[in-house]
């Protein structure tokens, strides 16, 4: 038995939308335990201060700008860390976009395509960019972020929660094609979690007790209370683990 399951020493992560929220409390977490976390977003000096957080903690980890909605950034971005780490250990997509909130019937194009091209075509291209330098470096772990809402489909989220359903169907797809590599691929769904993401949602006061009377445990998550769950599947205790959604917060009764 590995008596220290979530140990990560010498672990090299990549934790996008690691600005705030849940990606900056899931990069902490992995710092704490002993990885180096590039912590990415779309603004540096975002990232910067989370790496202020961790240098000052103890830990390790280093700022690297990356919007995951430009291809080009994401290459950019695993040139990178070929270039100054040649391995990737973890990989967990968290950055998303949300830019609609409104009837469904009423999303344009615009709004359309900025949420496809981050939560779907972002993510795929960021599996497949990490999943490669994984497989020549004899395996990894990714999570991916997508949400409750990817189950049941959020009032007034209609593009986002689509794209979030396809982020599971992703991650199954990855699952079962890069196990061989010794690659465990799991999504994350969190619940009503309060974040600056959310805002929308808190600030309906109406909305939010609506959603909260959903949940079992009548209440909201934290961020920090995501970043366990991710710690669990990226850590070597988890390595039965291939392709599941975890869903935190209680979830919602369908």
């Amino acid at each position: 038995m590995n008596p220290q399951p979530f140990d990560l020493t010498h672990k090299i992560a990549l934790v996008t939308g690691a600005s705030r929220g849940i990606g900056k409390e899931i990069a902490v977490l992995l710092a704490q335990q002993g990885a180096h976390v590039i912590v990415s977003s779309r603004k540096i000096r975002d990232c910067q201060l989370v790496v202020d957080t961790i240098t000052a903690g103890g830990g390790s980890a280093e700022a690297l700008k990356c919007h995951i909605g430009s291809l080009e950034d994401i290459q950019n971005a695993f040139a990178h860390i070929k270039l100054h780490h040649g391995t990737l250990d973890i990989l967990v997509n968290n950055a998303a976009t949300n830019p609609y909130f409104g009837e469904i019937l009423e999303t344009d194009l615009d709004a359309y395509s900025k949420t496809v091209d981050v939560n779907i075509r972002g993510y795929f291209f960021m599996c497949v960019e990490g999943g490669k330098i994984m497989r020549n470096n004899g395996g990894g772990a990714i999570v991916n972020t997508a949400s409750i809402n990817a189950l049941q489909p959020g009032h007034f989220q209609g593009i986002y929660s689509i794209t979030k359903a396809a982020i599971v169907n992703m991650t199954k797809a990855f699952a079962k094609e890069c196990g061989k590599y010794n690659i465990r691929v799991n999504a994350l769904l969190p619940g009503l979690t309060k974040t600056k993401f959310a805002g929308a949602l808190f600030s309906d006061e109406a909305r939010y007790e609506e959603t909260v009377q959903k949940i079992p445990m009548r209440r909201h998550a934290e961020p920090h209370e995501m970043a366990g769950a991710v710690l669990y599947l990226v850590s070597s205790s988890a390595s039965y683990t291939n392709g599941e959604c975890i869903v935190v917060d209680g979830g919602l009764t369908l």
